[in-house]
């Protein structure tokens, strides 16, 4: 299987199935002497994991993150570091009865078609548990852009029908704490308990719900990126219509441009403190495939967590059509605990391209050779 494998020279490569001993990822490139320990890379993976929300699977695992290489007392080596974490509450027979037949919205029909065979296990190397291996891939990222001063932030930003319009805070460290105080990670109190409610419904009715994520980005410097092929923009949206689930992305106005005029959605200039400021950012921190300065935003659509109690029409590999009742433990809605997995990828790109752009220009060249 090709295609495990993300990024230039800040790369991961991830591993393992979800119903397999184990997952995880093997980061390459990242530079020496960035301060790192498991407890760092563990509270990335404790948002992510089963349980951590009411509305998650009831799978029990811990999701305990073990680094292997890479890291030596305290600060990364510069050699490829390698962690895993080890499956321990499978339960493999729950999904005995889907082993002949394909599941709607799943990967079930096209891994066939492509492989010949599939992992009917909670979908293998397609589950939701192969994030596994970004999220801690992505925090070694974010460690690197935390000695850069650039940070990232994500949070639900809907969840079916109920929506945010904008944070309640533009303060990073006041929406932090708004986002950690949700169970749902929504940064608005009453919004939070609307969706609760919502997905409480969902529950009972043996149905799911979809939603989206919105990310902010803190601190890029300006001419991160390129013009044409490997836009910034267009590098992220691959980043993140690569987590499952993803069904759109936007950024900043999004697809709301497409009824504006140039002079409503033009950000103007201006100078301030002797620096170039814009006075809005309609284009979310991206002119012309790099990064303007501007907080960079953009918003990742889900879609409803397809494995739900309902009865559903399907066929089987005899070739005859059947009705399927979904069993086994799954989430109501993907969006709470994917939240981090957009921080992860979103910082993969960043770490990424800000060690491509080193040699963009051959100032910077010298300033690490010139003597």
């Amino acid at each position: 299987m090709a295609g495990s494998s993300f990024g230039d020279i800040f790369r991961i490569t991830t591993w393992g199935e979800s119903h397999g001993k184990g997952l995880g990822v093997v980061v390459d490139g990242c530079p020496a002497g960035i301060t790192l320990n498991e407890d760092i890379i563990q509270e990335y993976m404790n948002r992510r994991r089963p349980g951590a929300i009411r509305f998650a699977t009831k799978r029990n695992e811990a999701d305990k993150i073990t680094i292997m290489s890479g890291v030596f007392e305290g600060r990364t080596t510069g050699t490829p570091i390698s962690m895993l974490v080890f499956n321990e509450d499978q339960h493999s027979k729950d999904y005995s009865q889907i082993a002949s037949c394909y599941r709607p919205g799943h990967a079930d029909y096209t891994f066939d078609c492509k492989y010949g065979f599939r992992d009917y296990r909670g979908g293998g190397r397609s589950s939701g548990r192969e994030t596994i291996g970004r999220v801690a891939g992505g925090a070694v990222a974010l460690a690197f852009l935390k000695e850069l001063g650039i940070e990232i932030t994500a949070y639900t930003r809907q969840i079916g029908p109920v929506a945010i319009d904008n944070p309640l805070s533009t303060d990073l460290l006041k929406l932090r704490q708004a986002i950690m105080n949700s169970e749902i990670y929504m940064p608005d109190e009453a919004k939070t308990k609307d969706a609760v409610d919502y997905l409480s419904r969902m529950t009972e009715n043996m149905d799911s719900a979809g939603g989206m994520v919105e990310c902010v980005v803190n601190g890029v410097p300006a001419g991160l990126g390129d013009p044409v092929f490997d836009k910034l923009d267009a590098q992220l949206a691959k980043a993140i219509m690569s987590i499952g689930a993803v069904k759109g992305v936007e950024f900043g106005e999004g697809f709301r441009v497409a009824a504006m005029s140039g002079s409503e959605n033009n950000d103007s200039f201006r100078i301030n403190d002797g620096k170039i400021t814009k006075e809005t950012n309609h284009s979310g921190g991206v002119l012309g495939g790099m990064s303007d300065g501007s907080d960079i935003v953009f918003r990742a659509a889900f879609k409803p967590t397809p494995s739900i109690a309902k009865t559903q029409h399907t066929v089987n590999k005899d070739g005859e059509n059947i009705d399927i009742n979904i069993k086994g433990r799954h989430d109501p809605v993907i969006v709470p605990r994917a939240v981090v997995v957009v921080e992860a990828m979103t910082g993969l790109v960043i770490a990424d391209l800000l060690l491509k752009n080193m040699t963009a220009n051959i100032d910077n060249v010298k300033k690490v050779y010139d003597k």
